[in-house]
Protein backbone atom coordinates (compact mmCIF):
# COMPACT_ATOMS: atom_id res chain seq x y z
CA UNK A 1 0.00 0.00 0.00
CA UNK A 2 1.09 3.54 -0.62
CA UNK A 3 2.54 5.35 2.40
CA UNK A 4 2.83 9.24 2.72
CA UNK A 5 6.32 10.99 2.40
CA UNK A 6 6.40 14.10 4.27
CA UNK A 7 3.10 16.44 4.08
CA UNK A 8 2.42 15.86 0.60
CA UNK A 9 3.82 12.92 -1.20
CA UNK A 10 2.51 9.66 -1.62
CA UNK A 11 5.23 6.88 -2.36
CA UNK A 12 3.83 4.05 -4.03
CA UNK A 13 4.94 0.79 -2.55
CA UNK A 14 4.40 -1.96 -5.69
CA UNK A 15 5.31 1.04 -8.31
CA UNK A 16 2.30 0.43 -10.94
CA UNK A 17 4.30 0.44 -14.06
CA UNK A 18 3.17 2.16 -17.90
CA UNK A 19 2.26 -0.99 -19.99
CA UNK A 20 1.14 0.93 -23.14
CA UNK A 21 0.46 4.56 -24.05
CA UNK A 22 -0.10 6.39 -27.71
CA UNK A 23 0.00 9.77 -28.84
CA UNK A 24 -2.31 11.58 -31.32
CA UNK A 25 -1.93 14.55 -33.30
CA UNK A 26 -2.81 16.79 -35.98
CA UNK A 27 -0.75 18.56 -39.50
CA UNK A 28 0.92 21.11 -36.90
CA UNK A 29 1.69 18.89 -34.15
CA UNK A 30 3.42 17.10 -37.16
CA UNK A 31 5.48 19.62 -38.23
CA UNK A 32 6.84 20.34 -34.50
CA UNK A 33 10.28 19.08 -33.37
CA UNK A 34 8.61 15.42 -32.20
CA UNK A 35 6.12 15.12 -35.16
CA UNK A 36 7.97 12.13 -36.38
CA UNK A 37 7.13 10.80 -32.77
CA UNK A 38 3.49 10.22 -33.13
CA UNK A 39 1.57 7.05 -33.15
CA UNK A 40 -0.82 8.89 -35.49
CA UNK A 41 -0.79 11.87 -37.45
CA UNK A 42 -4.09 13.03 -39.13
CA UNK A 43 -4.10 15.37 -41.83
CA UNK A 44 -7.78 16.53 -41.55
CA UNK A 45 -7.83 18.20 -38.22
CA UNK A 46 -11.67 17.24 -38.10
CA UNK A 47 -11.00 13.88 -38.27
CA UNK A 48 -13.65 12.66 -39.93
CA UNK A 49 -16.18 14.54 -37.55
CA UNK A 50 -18.87 16.96 -38.52
CA UNK A 51 -17.18 19.56 -35.68
CA UNK A 52 -14.37 20.70 -33.72
CA UNK A 53 -15.81 18.75 -30.56
CA UNK A 54 -16.55 16.03 -32.04
CA UNK A 55 -13.16 15.69 -33.41
CA UNK A 56 -11.39 15.89 -30.48
CA UNK A 57 -13.81 12.67 -28.93
CA UNK A 58 -12.72 10.70 -32.35
CA UNK A 59 -8.41 11.99 -31.11
CA UNK A 60 -9.16 10.30 -27.73
CA UNK A 61 -11.07 7.12 -29.19
CA UNK A 62 -8.39 6.71 -31.34
CA UNK A 63 -5.51 7.11 -29.12
CA UNK A 64 -6.75 5.03 -26.39
CA UNK A 65 -7.55 2.45 -28.92
CA UNK A 66 -3.97 2.51 -29.89
CA UNK A 67 -2.37 2.22 -26.34
CA UNK A 68 -4.32 -0.85 -26.10
CA UNK A 69 -3.45 -2.30 -29.30
CA UNK A 70 0.42 -1.55 -28.48
CA UNK A 71 -0.08 -3.17 -24.85
CA UNK A 72 -1.96 -5.93 -26.60
CA UNK A 73 -5.03 -5.77 -24.47
CA UNK A 74 -8.40 -5.16 -25.10
CA UNK A 75 -10.80 -2.87 -23.76
CA UNK A 76 -12.28 -5.66 -21.56
CA UNK A 77 -9.20 -5.76 -19.53
CA UNK A 78 -9.22 -2.31 -18.32
CA UNK A 79 -10.54 -1.87 -14.63
CA UNK A 80 -11.52 2.20 -14.97
CA UNK A 81 -10.99 4.68 -17.04
CA UNK A 82 -10.23 8.66 -16.40
CA UNK A 83 -10.30 11.08 -18.71
CA UNK A 84 -10.84 14.61 -19.40
CA UNK A 85 -10.73 17.43 -21.29
CA UNK A 86 -11.42 21.69 -21.80
CA UNK A 87 -14.60 21.48 -23.19
CA UNK A 88 -18.05 21.89 -21.28
CA UNK A 89 -19.06 19.21 -19.27
CA UNK A 90 -15.93 17.49 -20.49
CA UNK A 91 -17.82 15.97 -24.00
CA UNK A 92 -15.27 15.12 -25.91
CA UNK A 93 -14.48 12.66 -23.24
CA UNK A 94 -17.83 11.43 -22.90
CA UNK A 95 -18.52 11.49 -26.46
CA UNK A 96 -15.26 9.84 -27.65
CA UNK A 97 -14.56 7.01 -25.56
CA UNK A 98 -18.25 6.00 -25.00
CA UNK A 99 -18.35 2.90 -27.19
CA UNK A 100 -15.46 1.14 -25.30
CA UNK A 101 -17.62 0.29 -22.19
CA UNK A 102 -14.82 0.71 -19.79
CA UNK A 103 -15.85 1.81 -16.35
CA UNK A 104 -15.77 5.53 -16.75
CA UNK A 105 -14.76 8.69 -14.37
CA UNK A 106 -14.45 12.08 -15.84
CA UNK A 107 -11.95 14.71 -14.68
CA UNK A 108 -11.80 18.24 -15.00
CA UNK A 109 -8.01 19.81 -14.23
CA UNK A 110 -7.59 22.01 -16.89
CA UNK A 111 -4.31 21.40 -18.65
CA UNK A 112 -3.05 19.31 -15.59
CA UNK A 113 -5.41 17.02 -16.58
CA UNK A 114 -2.80 13.81 -18.08
CA UNK A 115 -1.09 14.14 -14.18
CA UNK A 116 -4.57 13.99 -12.59
CA UNK A 117 -5.74 10.95 -14.75
CA UNK A 118 -2.37 9.16 -14.43
CA UNK A 119 -2.07 9.83 -10.12
CA UNK A 120 -5.40 8.27 -9.96
CA UNK A 121 -5.17 5.98 -12.58
CA UNK A 122 -1.60 4.73 -10.47
CA UNK A 123 -3.72 4.95 -7.16
CA UNK A 124 -6.21 2.57 -8.75
CA UNK A 125 -3.43 0.57 -9.57
CA UNK A 126 -1.54 0.81 -6.11
CA UNK A 127 -4.41 0.13 -4.01
CA UNK A 128 -5.97 -3.42 -5.37
CA UNK A 129 -9.10 -1.89 -7.04
CA UNK A 130 -8.37 -2.40 -10.39
CA UNK A 131 -5.77 -4.62 -12.31
CA UNK A 132 -5.30 -2.16 -15.37
CA UNK A 133 -6.50 1.59 -15.75
CA UNK A 134 -6.09 4.02 -17.93
CA UNK A 135 -5.71 8.02 -18.48
CA UNK A 136 -7.04 9.46 -21.38
CA UNK A 137 -7.15 13.37 -22.44
CA UNK A 138 -7.00 16.06 -25.09
CA UNK A 139 -7.68 19.40 -26.66
CA UNK A 140 -7.93 20.95 -29.81
CA UNK A 141 -6.86 23.77 -31.43
CA UNK A 142 -10.35 24.76 -32.82
CA UNK A 143 -12.78 23.48 -30.22
CA UNK A 144 -10.79 25.43 -27.31
CA UNK A 145 -10.75 29.36 -29.00
CA UNK A 146 -14.69 29.02 -30.15
CA UNK A 147 -15.03 28.22 -25.91
CA UNK A 148 -12.22 30.20 -24.84
CA UNK A 149 -11.70 33.14 -26.88
CA UNK A 150 -13.57 33.78 -30.37
CA UNK A 151 -14.31 31.48 -33.22
CA UNK A 152 -11.74 31.36 -35.94
CA UNK A 153 -13.50 32.87 -38.13
CA UNK A 154 -13.72 36.54 -36.21
CA UNK A 155 -9.61 36.25 -36.98
CA UNK A 156 -8.88 38.17 -33.68
CA UNK A 157 -5.18 39.14 -32.71
CA UNK A 158 -2.97 36.67 -30.71
CA UNK A 159 -0.70 38.65 -28.07
CA UNK A 160 2.86 37.85 -27.67
CA UNK A 161 2.12 36.05 -24.08
CA UNK A 162 -0.51 33.88 -25.74
CA UNK A 163 0.23 29.96 -26.23
CA UNK A 164 -1.36 27.84 -29.09
CA UNK A 165 -3.61 24.98 -27.69
CA UNK A 166 -2.62 21.28 -29.31
CA UNK A 167 -5.05 19.70 -31.58
CA UNK A 168 -3.67 16.19 -29.79
CA UNK A 169 -4.56 13.51 -27.41
CA UNK A 170 -2.56 10.98 -25.51
CA UNK A 171 -3.17 7.60 -23.77
CA UNK A 172 -1.45 5.73 -20.73
CA UNK A 173 -2.49 2.04 -19.17
CA UNK A 174 -0.69 1.36 -15.98
CA UNK A 175 -0.97 -1.97 -14.26
CA UNK A 176 1.50 -4.24 -12.87
CA UNK A 177 4.71 -5.23 -14.90
CA UNK A 178 8.17 -6.26 -14.02
CA UNK A 179 9.18 -3.48 -16.77
CA UNK A 180 9.64 0.47 -16.73
CA UNK A 181 8.51 3.31 -16.19
CA UNK A 182 6.89 2.56 -12.98
CA UNK A 183 5.26 5.53 -10.97
CA UNK A 184 7.18 5.99 -7.78
CA UNK A 185 5.34 8.76 -5.93
CA UNK A 186 3.51 11.41 -6.45
CA UNK A 187 2.18 14.94 -5.44
CA UNK A 188 -1.19 16.45 -5.98
CA UNK A 189 -1.33 20.24 -5.99
CA UNK A 190 -3.37 22.95 -4.19
CA UNK A 191 -4.81 25.68 -5.76
CA UNK A 192 -2.53 28.75 -6.24
CA UNK A 193 -3.30 31.70 -7.37
CA UNK A 194 -1.04 35.65 -7.68
CA UNK A 195 -4.10 37.58 -8.90
CA UNK A 196 -3.46 37.10 -12.55
CA UNK A 197 -6.26 37.66 -14.75
CA UNK A 198 -4.92 37.45 -18.09
CA UNK A 199 -6.17 35.24 -19.96
CA UNK A 200 -3.96 35.72 -22.66
CA UNK A 201 -1.42 34.93 -20.16
CA UNK A 202 -1.64 31.10 -18.39
CA UNK A 203 2.01 30.48 -18.26
CA UNK A 204 1.85 33.48 -15.35
CA UNK A 205 -1.20 32.26 -14.01
CA UNK A 206 -0.14 28.33 -13.80
CA UNK A 207 3.85 29.43 -12.29
CA UNK A 208 3.50 29.81 -8.12
CA UNK A 209 1.52 26.56 -8.57
CA UNK A 210 3.76 24.58 -10.27
CA UNK A 211 6.79 26.28 -8.07
CA UNK A 212 4.37 25.29 -4.80
CA UNK A 213 3.66 21.75 -5.72
CA UNK A 214 7.43 21.18 -6.89
CA UNK A 215 9.24 22.70 -3.57
CA UNK A 216 6.66 20.51 -1.57
CA UNK A 217 7.86 17.29 -3.65
CA UNK A 218 12.03 18.35 -2.85
CA UNK A 219 10.78 19.34 0.69
CA UNK A 220 9.26 16.24 1.06
CA UNK A 221 11.61 13.80 -0.73
CA UNK A 222 14.76 15.86 0.89
CA UNK A 223 15.79 16.02 -2.85
CA UNK A 224 16.77 18.25 -5.62
CA UNK A 225 16.72 19.08 -9.36
CA UNK A 226 20.23 17.68 -9.24
CA UNK A 227 18.82 14.17 -8.46
CA UNK A 228 16.45 14.44 -11.73
CA UNK A 229 17.34 13.41 -15.26
CA UNK A 230 14.17 16.35 -17.06
CA UNK A 231 12.03 18.07 -14.95
CA UNK A 232 9.31 18.22 -17.44
CA UNK A 233 5.95 20.87 -16.88
CA UNK A 234 2.79 20.96 -19.24
CA UNK A 235 2.51 23.69 -20.03
CA UNK A 236 4.29 27.00 -19.20
CA UNK A 237 5.60 28.09 -22.23
CA UNK A 238 8.24 30.23 -22.02
CA UNK A 239 6.76 32.86 -19.69
CA UNK A 240 5.90 30.56 -17.22
CA UNK A 241 9.03 28.73 -17.30
CA UNK A 242 11.40 31.42 -16.72
CA UNK A 243 8.78 32.47 -13.77
CA UNK A 244 9.15 28.76 -12.54
CA UNK A 245 12.73 29.07 -12.55
CA UNK A 246 12.63 32.66 -10.66
CA UNK A 247 10.31 31.03 -7.41
CA UNK A 248 12.35 28.00 -7.25
CA UNK A 249 15.71 30.36 -7.17
CA UNK A 250 13.85 32.17 -4.58
CA UNK A 251 13.19 29.12 -2.55
CA UNK A 252 16.81 27.77 -2.84
CA UNK A 253 16.20 25.52 -5.94
CA UNK A 254 18.02 26.35 -9.12
CA UNK A 255 16.61 23.99 -12.05
CA UNK A 256 20.26 24.11 -13.31
CA UNK A 257 19.00 23.10 -16.99
CA UNK A 258 16.95 20.01 -15.51
CA UNK A 259 14.01 21.69 -16.34
CA UNK A 260 12.00 21.52 -19.62
CA UNK A 261 8.03 22.45 -20.75
CA UNK A 262 6.26 20.34 -23.31
CA UNK A 263 4.60 23.55 -24.67
CA UNK A 264 8.06 24.53 -26.07
CA UNK A 265 8.58 20.75 -27.00
CA UNK A 266 5.74 20.15 -29.08
CA UNK A 267 5.86 23.07 -31.51
CA UNK A 268 8.83 25.31 -32.73
CA UNK A 269 7.32 28.48 -31.42
CA UNK A 270 9.36 30.73 -33.79
CA UNK A 271 9.03 29.06 -36.78
CA UNK A 272 5.36 27.59 -36.28
CA UNK A 273 4.87 31.33 -34.50
CA UNK A 274 2.98 29.84 -31.76
CA UNK A 275 3.58 32.82 -29.64
CA UNK A 276 4.78 31.84 -26.30
CA UNK A 277 4.51 27.88 -26.56
CA UNK A 278 2.04 25.62 -26.78
CA UNK A 279 -0.62 24.30 -24.26
CA UNK A 280 -3.79 22.40 -24.13
CA UNK A 281 -4.63 19.13 -21.79
CA UNK A 282 -3.44 17.02 -24.88
CA UNK A 283 0.29 19.01 -25.04
CA UNK A 284 1.37 17.78 -22.20
CA UNK A 285 -0.28 14.60 -22.82
CA UNK A 286 1.16 14.26 -26.27
CA UNK A 287 4.38 15.09 -25.18
CA UNK A 288 4.80 12.19 -22.19
CA UNK A 289 3.41 9.78 -24.87
CA UNK A 290 5.07 10.61 -27.51
CA UNK A 291 8.25 11.63 -26.55
CA UNK A 292 9.17 11.35 -22.97
CA UNK A 293 7.99 7.61 -22.09
CA UNK A 294 9.55 6.29 -25.62
CA UNK A 295 12.80 7.79 -24.07
CA UNK A 296 12.94 6.46 -20.90
CA UNK A 297 11.84 3.00 -22.33
CA UNK A 298 14.99 3.05 -24.48
CA UNK A 299 17.12 4.00 -21.37
CA UNK A 300 18.37 7.60 -22.74
CA UNK A 301 16.76 9.17 -19.30
CA UNK A 302 16.37 7.47 -15.84
CA UNK A 303 14.62 9.70 -13.53
CA UNK A 304 11.60 12.32 -14.44
CA UNK A 305 9.42 14.82 -12.39
CA UNK A 306 6.60 15.19 -15.00
CA UNK A 307 4.12 17.82 -13.97
CA UNK A 308 1.18 19.45 -15.56
CA UNK A 309 -0.15 22.66 -14.92
CA UNK A 310 -3.77 23.58 -15.21
CA UNK A 311 -5.46 26.82 -15.36
CA UNK A 312 -8.99 26.59 -13.47
CA UNK A 313 -10.94 29.22 -15.17
CA UNK A 314 -14.09 29.63 -17.14
CA UNK A 315 -15.24 31.82 -19.85
CA UNK A 316 -17.58 33.06 -17.45
CA UNK A 317 -15.23 33.57 -14.17
CA UNK A 318 -12.88 35.66 -16.70
CA UNK A 319 -16.04 37.77 -18.08
CA UNK A 320 -17.17 38.48 -14.52
CA UNK A 321 -13.55 39.67 -13.52
CA UNK A 322 -12.08 36.64 -11.52
CA UNK A 323 -8.73 35.91 -11.01
CA UNK A 324 -7.20 32.74 -12.98
CA UNK A 325 -6.88 29.62 -10.13
CA UNK A 326 -3.67 27.64 -10.81
CA UNK A 327 -2.61 23.53 -10.00
CA UNK A 328 -0.09 21.74 -10.88
CA UNK A 329 0.30 17.52 -10.10
CA UNK A 330 3.56 16.29 -10.48
CA UNK A 331 4.10 12.30 -11.40
CA UNK A 332 7.75 11.38 -10.06
CA UNK A 333 8.32 8.32 -12.97
CA UNK A 334 11.44 5.98 -12.65
CA UNK A 335 12.96 3.20 -14.39
CA UNK A 336 13.99 1.78 -10.76
CA UNK A 337 11.40 0.18 -8.23
CA UNK A 338 13.51 1.40 -5.44
CA UNK A 339 16.57 3.30 -4.59
CA UNK A 340 16.82 7.28 -3.78
CA UNK A 341 17.28 9.01 -7.07
CA UNK A 342 21.36 9.89 -7.81
CA UNK A 343 22.54 13.39 -8.51
CA UNK A 344 23.56 13.72 -11.43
Amino acid sequence: MPTHTGNYTITMERCPSLLGFAAVGSKKEADGPIGNNFDIISSDALFGQKSWELAEGQMQKVAAEKALSKASLSPGDIGMLFAGDLLNQITASHYGLRELGIPFMGLYGACSTMSQGLILAAMMVEGGFAGKSMAVTSSHFCSAERQYRFPLEYGGTRTPTAQWTATAAGAVIVGESPSPPYVRSVCIGSIENKDVKDLSNMGAAMAPAAALTLGRFFKDTCTGPDNYDVILTGDLGEIGGTLLAQLMERDGYKLNGKHADCGLILFDKEAQDTGAGGSGCGCAAAVLCAYLLPRMRAGKINEVLFMATGALMSPTSVQQGQDIPGIAHLVHLSTKKSGRPEVS
